[in-house]
């Protein structure tokens, strides 16, 4: 079957599995989430959704690490938002963008058929956002995980806030959020973030794709009905949360404290953050 194709992604499709890989950027940086993950998740996650031929997918990323996470510096549109002091009308199209830029996560999320997270190496910001989108997690033991975005002075918008409360609680999905801090695959298991932990990348890889082809074999709509009506109170409490922090974000995150983050990070030093 021939599948979509992206320049951030690779999809193939056999007995029934869809397995999605995030490339590697041009610069080689771990699998950095760009302009065109961002723009073009909602086309592949509905043509996975929408294909009878599909029955479970398996997300996973290119070499040794799934994610880094949001590529800033590709991303040329935010910065005449973020940076300075944007007007109404460009908080505005803050407003817009973010919302646009959710609708790559929430596809995982509303896709018809269970998805896979196949987790080794970094899961950093954005890949947190990524795989509580998804149905189920697996890790291998080098993994690590990081809601980043406080470290940068911004609240994570892209679903990790919706949806990681739900998977992990409210005490760790707080603790996560607000100190940004890493924690391993075992930890990661012990709180529930992810189903199972394996030795190896490649132990993970087979487990996964073991586990989609299970789901496979069972029967397609009632799989599909699973998923549905799992999500009904989730998602729509997720819906919520994104837009909230939609409206947040357009208003709070241009600020000092998020030049000051740029600055620390292109400096390779630690942000000093005044509160402005």
């Amino acid at each position: 079957m021939t599948a979509p194709t992206f320049s951030w992604s690779h999809t193939s499709v056999e007995n029934r599995v869809a397995l999605v890989t995030l490339k590697a950027t041009a610069s080689g940086k771990a699998n950095r989430m760009g302009p065109a993950f961002w723009k073009e998740m909602p086309a592949l996650f509905s043509w996975l959704s929408s294909n009878d031929e599909v029955r479970a997918v398996v997300l996973r990323g290119e070499g040794e690490h799934f994610t880094s996470g949001l590529d800033l510096a590709s991303m040329e549109e935010l910065a005449p938002l973020l940076l300075g002091q944007p007007g109404a009308k460009d908080r505005t199209k803050l407003y817009e963008l973010i919302l646009d830029m959710q609708k790559a996560t929430t596809s995982v999320a509303e896709c018809r058929k269970p998805v896979i997270a196949a987790v080794s190496g970094a899961c950093i910001g954005g890949g947190v956002d990524l795989i509580t989108a998804c149905d189920l997690r697996l890790a291998s033991a080098n993994a690590f995980f990081s809601v980043r975005e406080v470290k940068l002075a911004i609240v994570a918008d892209m679903g990790t806030l919706a949806r990681l409360p739900g998977i992990v609680g409210q005490g760790v999905a707080r603790e996560l959020a607000l100190t940004g801090k890493d924690i391993d695959a075992a930890r990661a298991l012990r709180v529930g973030l992810v189903n199972d932990v394996y030795d190896t990348p490649a132990l993970l890889f087979a487990a996964a794709m073991k586990l989609a082809e299970e789901l496979a074999a069972n029967a397609p709509l009632v799989v599909q009905g699973v998923k549905q009506v799992l999500n009904f109170a989730s998602e729509k409490a997720a819906a919520e949360s994104l837009r909230t922090v939609a409206i947040w974000n357009s208003a709070f995150l241009p600020s000092e404290d998020l030049t000051e983050a740029v600055s620390a990070f292109m400096e390779k030093r630690a942000p000093d953050f005044k509160g402005g």
